[in-house]
């Protein structure tokens, strides 16, 4: 007699457990499934024993239970195989903004000889608005951007007029509501790396910025 569990048969029905997908299934996968597990339970409504029946609703769960998992692992797979098509199309729109210039989202800017133009967005009014740039060595320099407005507020920093020395610095914007805006600041992309994360664009001025940071194509 055949098991009701479905491993075997007096037919020499394969067993459905070794049929089972370990990744997502495709259409002919599905239907050699379903009809390997019709044939074993005809097998078994055929060899069973007619004095200790099979009950007919196990082979129903079973049915259900098998197909409940193949349209899950063919969601997973439809799902992966999305997520790798915006994955490459990102890259591919990364690698065409090399020579381009974007804003972008800064915490930090690689100063040299170069004025950099940038923008913050004031949710509220200020009184007194100061953009800090802080090097490595914790020396801190302020700019005065004055009263403001809510809205855009445009700045440029010149290391030159400022007497600052190439190198890496943090940037922040301190008012006077206690408001601290996201500094963006305008560069060109001079390459695109491709990483784990994502595209990583190296903008003058921003250092390595990864692609989700941009918040704005073209010149401003």
């Amino acid at each position: 007699m055949a098991s009701v569990n479905g491993t075997s048969s007096t037919g020499g029905t394969t067993g459905t457990d070794n049929d089972l997908p370990r990744a997502g299934v495709n259409l002919s996968e599905a239907t050699q499934l379903e009809n390997s597990f019709i044939s074993l339970m005809v097998a078994q409504i055929k060899f069973q024993d007619p004095t200790n029946p099979v009950d007919s609703t196990e082979f129903l769960n079973q049915y259900s239970a098998m197909s409940q998992v193949k349209s899950m692992e063919n969601m997973t797979q439809l799902s992966q195989n999305n997520l790798v098509l915006m994955d490459n199309l990102q890259t591919l729109t990364a690698a065409g903004l090399v020579g381009q210039e974007v804003k972008v989202r800064a915490d930090s800017l690689q100063l040299d000889e170069a004025p950099i133009d940038g923008q913050i967005q004031l949710e509220f009014a200020s009184g007194k608005t100061v953009l800090q740039l802080t090097d490595a060595n914790g020396q801190k320099t302020e700019i005065q951007l004055g009263p403001q407005v809510a809205g855009s507020v445009d700045f440029r920093i010149d290391p030159k007029a400022l007497g600052l020395r190439p190198g890496e610095y943090q940037v922040t914007v301190k008012t006077e509501s206690g408001e601290a805006p996201q500094v963006e600041v305008a560069g060109l992309v001079s390459k695109v790396r491709v990483s784990a994360d994502g595209p990583v664009l190296e903008v003058e001025g921003a250092g390595s910025v990864p692609f989700y940071n941009i918040v704005e194509f073209g010149p401003a």
